[in-house]
């Protein structure tokens, strides 16, 4: 007799409530193994793939896609040894899977161990007195399922989303599309992802691209709906129609949009910050960099970039300013200095601002910092960072200069104890060596928690960041 085991959505980083279904990757009547990826979700801090740490057979599945589950929310049921035990040849293989969990689900990682093949179950080869599936009263109720409860479903030529395999316009395979955001906004609108011609790398459709279509959408529907004109009688009055205000917009605050909100909230509501900036002569740090690079010659490597150099001369700064590596634990009233520098840095993409974390930046040089600041940021371009890559950071720098603005006032990322800003590098003019001259001047901004240190210790920070911009050299004392 087989036992049904519900599978529930488990807690997949630190601080998430709740994540959305993407994509199934099993269907009701579907044999999984332990470990096996069952569901895509994406949280506010990552895409992830939910492996299911029962094998046995799918029942049924909570949730479509595209909606919202909380954290402890059933996600599918399996019915443990529902599969018949004297099939032969890889039949029998999968029905050999053990029905013990494995518990390695949590934070959203597998084992690591290769998926085992998925099958569809024939409705007669599943037990007479297989268990149904119990669902909690407080559960969202299960994707409805044929009378044939375990009969493999058609497969469709394709779909909007572009997860299955069709001809459409001419063209075969699935349809290049990344981004999530990109799919929910198609969604949202009805248009066909199939149907448009990407205009990013290989035909990769971008968010430009759904926007098009979907004002070309609202144009036709206007066009067809729009009445014909009619002649108007001489003598017939004018009448003055007022038209109503437009519906303000409410956007729910979920997702990365909630998860930033909720952070930066608590950092205002709880941190006393203060704010310290000087605008420094970047001239010699260009210079510098622009030899690094010189000297790897065409093929000698990735080149460093100026985040890498900014990046490592922060690293200097908390060695000699330890007190802006810290957090503060409010329950114990203490300062907690931290042993090492997991540096973050601000990175914006398609689904919001994101910050991943270089591991141990204290213990590398500006190169490796360039090269994991590269990885990590392709990561989040593709929404492949993993939560442990967006938690954990000590420091964060940010570098709103790519915007083309020249300061601002960062908010610290809760729970760390500071926060520096670099502005836009532009030509200005400086006086240098007592003359008028234009030079490559960039503004610097520190927010820092008033509760770890003052304004002195905050002021030696941000003048030591500033005179290694200024002079490369000063950081040769401490290489």
């Amino acid at each position: 007799m087989a036992q049904v085991l519900e599978f529930k959505l488990p807690d997949l980083g630190e601080g998430l409530t709740e994540a959305e279904i993407v994509r199934w990757l099993v269907e009701v009547g579907d044999v999984v193994a332990i470990d096996q990826p069952v569901v895509e979700v994406e949280t506010a801090k990552a895409m992830v793939e939910v492996p299911c740490p029962y094998g046995g057979v799918v029942t049924a599945r909570f949730g479509e896609e595209g909606s919202e589950l909380p954290v402890g929310a059933p996600l599918l049921t399996v019915a443990v040894g529902a599969t018949d035990a004297s099939s032969s040849g890889s039949e029998g293989a999968a029905a050999e899977e053990p029905s013990g969990g494995s518990g390695n689900v949590l934070v959203g990682y597998g084992t690591g161990a290769p998926a085992a093949r998925r099958r569809r179950i024939r409705p007669e080869r599943v037990g007479a007195n297989t268990a149904p599936a119990t669902v909690p009263a407080s559960a969202p109720a299960p994707v409805p399922v044929a009378a044939s409860t375990l009969a493999p479903a058609p497969v469709p030529v394709g779909d909007v989303n572009g997860q299955a395999n069709g001809r459409v316009n001419g063209r075969q395979g699935p349809v290049a599309v990344v981004s999530p955001l990109v799919r929910r906004l198609a969604r949202q609108h009805d248009i066909d992802l199939r149907r448009l011609t990407g205009s990013g790398p290989d035909g990769l459709i971008l968010r430009a691209d759904v926007d098009s279509a979907i004002r070309h959408a609202g144009e036709a529907t206007e066009a067809e709906t729009r009445p014909a004109a009619e002649p108007v009688a001489a003598e017939a009055p004018t009448v003055h129609v007022g038209v109503a205000a437009p519906a303000a917009e409410r956007i729910p605050l979920r997702g990365v949009r909630g998860a930033v909100a909720d952070k930066l909230s608590r950092s205002r509501s709880e941190i006393p910050d203060a704010t310290c900036w000087v605008d420094a002569d970047a001239t010699e740090l260009m210079a510098a960099r622009a030899a690094m690079n010189a000297a790897s010659g065409p093929s000698g490597g990735p080149k460093v970039s100026v985040l890498a150099l900014l990046a490592r001369i922060c690293t200097a700064a908390l060695a000699r300013y330890p007190e802006l590596n810290s957090t503060v634990d409010t329950a114990a009233r203490e300062i907690v200095r931290l042993p090492g520098v997991h540096l973050g840095f601000a990175a914006q993409t398609e689904r919001g601002l994101v910050v991943p974390v270089v591991r141990d930046a204290h213990t590398r040089n500006a190169e490796s910092i360039g090269a994991e600041i590269a990885r990590l940021t392709e990561l989040a371009r593709t929404g492949k960072l993993s939560p442990a890559q967006l938690t954990g950071g000590t420091f964060t720098l940010n570098n709103y200069g790519v915007f083309g603005v020249d300061g601002s006032t960062p908010i610290i990322n809760h729970p760390e104890a500071a926060m520096l800003g670099v502005g836009r590098i532009m030509p200005k003019p400086w006086v240098h060596n007592g003359e008028l001259a234009v030079r490559q001047v960039v503004q610097l901004s520190l927010t820092f928690d008033h509760r770890v240190c003052d304004g002195g210790t905050a002021g030696g920070f941000l003048r030591y960041v500033a005179d290694c911009v200024e002079q490369p050299a000063v950081l040769l004392r401490t290489l």
